[in-house]
């Protein structure tokens, strides 16, 4: 096919700050997990699909495939719908408190 460009589970975008390797990015309604560490305004490459551990609200606990958004003010996944952006689901329970869940990207754009 002459016009594919890339399977797109690992994207180029504009890091909107200063992210380390494995940190939540968001960018309009792309969301990934940086590949690598980035500057504000450089490239950064995210992957928008799979399974990680990443910090969460440390004062919710968890259930197996729970919904999962992304706080983009606090920089962490959350069961809140409210003013976040869906992005994936739990994987495993969480307890509360905990500092981190194990959270599965969908790759899908709300």
């Amino acid at each position: 096919m002459k016009n594919f460009i890339q399977p797109g589970e690992v994207v180029s975008v504009v890091a909107p700050r200063a992210v380390a390797s494995g940190e939540g990015v968001l960018v309009g309604k792309i969301f990934g997990l940086a590949v690598h560490a980035a500057e504000s305004g450089d490239a950064v490459e995210i992957r928008r699909r799979g399974v990680a551990t990443h910090a969460k609200t440390a004062a919710q606990a968890w259930t197996a495939g729970a919904a999962l958004y992304w706080d983009n003010t606090n920089f962490v996944f959350t069961t809140t719908a409210s003013g976040n952006t869906l992005v994936g689901a739990a994987l495993a329970s969480a307890e509360s408190p905990s500092a981190e869940g194990t959270v599965l990207l969908d790759g899908a754009i709300r």
